[in-house]
């Protein structure tokens, strides 16, 4: 039972270390985990505006009618941050590392830019995005 406890404990620590929806990176990490981790392009594209919806919105017809879903072979993501660049008050791009490990296959790296900017309705939204190696 102790360590029932233990692991509802770490984990309501690491969701408390999330940074807040609110935020510049919140809002980023958001992002990041519903088009990468969960490959959800719908719940991703509620993050962003302008250019970066334009892209997600650009994904999801490239796929079309395939689901993704609990029976789909999907890849294990986690990232991390590298570099932040504060450009103004109302924009932020980040620059995070991505690992990938697919199922019998070797893991690899991505970087990902992802930028924010504030909205005229005071939400941060991922206006723009870039994968690279």
């Amino acid at each position: 039972m102790r360590g029932c406890w233990r692991a509802i404990g770490l984990v309501l620590v690491l969701v408390g270390c999330r940074p807040d929806a609110g935020t510049p990176r919140g809002t980023a990490e958001r992002f990041l985990d519903e088009h990468y981790v969960h490959m959800n392009l719908a719940r991703a594209k509620e993050f962003c505006s302008g250019l970066a919806r334009q892209k997600v919105e650009e994904m999801e017809r490239l796929v079309g009618e395939q689901k993704i879903d609990e029976t789909t072979r999907k890849p294990r993501v986690s990232y991390a941050l590298r570099e932040t660049k504060e450009e103004g008050p109302d924009r932020v791009s980040f620059v995070f590392e991505g690992t990938i490990r697919v199922e019998d296959a070797d893991r690899f790296t991505r970087r990902w830019l992802v930028s924010t900017r504030k909205e005229v309705d005071g939400h941060w939204r991922v206006s723009n995005f870039q994968e690279f190696e």
